[in-house]
């Protein structure tokens, strides 16, 4: 009792602004709650996902503390043309995600736990294939590679994650910079395309230049 009055107190003495953030944020917990636990694969507690531009509830799943703002686009691919796929899209407990970010997978793509991604940022597992010169690339087969952000990873805004990318855990990733490949854990990398530019080095504790 005496927790919920502070928290009341605390909420009144909020700026006017952060008083309808807070209710904002309230009311998207209680409709995620209910709706999106029935509509997504899992959707975890206290998660909470705002005002998405298009998501494919079936296909995803939601771990504990969540946080989405607006306008994403989180969206599976089940089938193109004459291909089907099996899209599972895992989004790990204490993720967040910033304004416009856009997801799109038709394998499993997996982000790891407490990693921060922020905003205009792209994450898929698909390429087009372009081989053959007389068909139109958008009417040319699908090519899935496993994508993975392990845990602790902060993307930063404008970055383009491209299919068979896996990060491992705690690596930062530059602001636009453009990533496909493998990558050890503690790696900053940046660029387009982008390169590892510091590691951790576990003997002296501190980040190297490479």
């Amino acid at each position: 009792m005496k927790e919920t009055v502070s928290k009341f107190i605390k909420f009144l003495n909020l700026p006017f602004s952060r008083k309808i953030q807070v209710l904002s944020f309230f009311y998207r917990l209680v409709f995620c709650s209910v709706i999106y636990r029935l509509l997504c694969k899992k959707f975890g507690r206290r998660s909470i996902v705002k005002k998405p531009l298009i998501i494919t509830y079936e296909d995803i799943s939601f771990g504990d503390d969540v946080i989405i703002w607006e306008d994403a686009r989180i969206e599976s691919v089940r089938s193109y043309f004459e291909s089907s796929f099996q899209p599972h899209i895992k989004i790990s407990n204490g993720v967040s995600f910033q304004q416009r970010c856009h997801i799109t997978a038709a394998g499993e793509l997996i982000i790891g736990e407490n990693s921060i991604i922020s905003y205009d940022v792209m994450i898929t597992d698909i390429d087009h294939e372009y081989v053959d010169v007389l068909t139109p690339i958008g009417k040319q087969p699908l090519k899935v590679s496993p994508t993975i952000i392990g845990e602790q990873c902060f993307i930063g805004c404008g970055v383009k994650i491209q299919a068979g990318t896996q990060l491992g855990k705690h690596c930062i990733v530059g602001a636009n910079s453009v990533v496909r490949g493998i990558f050890p854990d503690y790696s900053v990398i940046v660029g387009s395309p982008a390169k590892i530019v510091k590691t951790y080095d576990k003997k002296s504790n501190t980040w190297i230049r490479c």
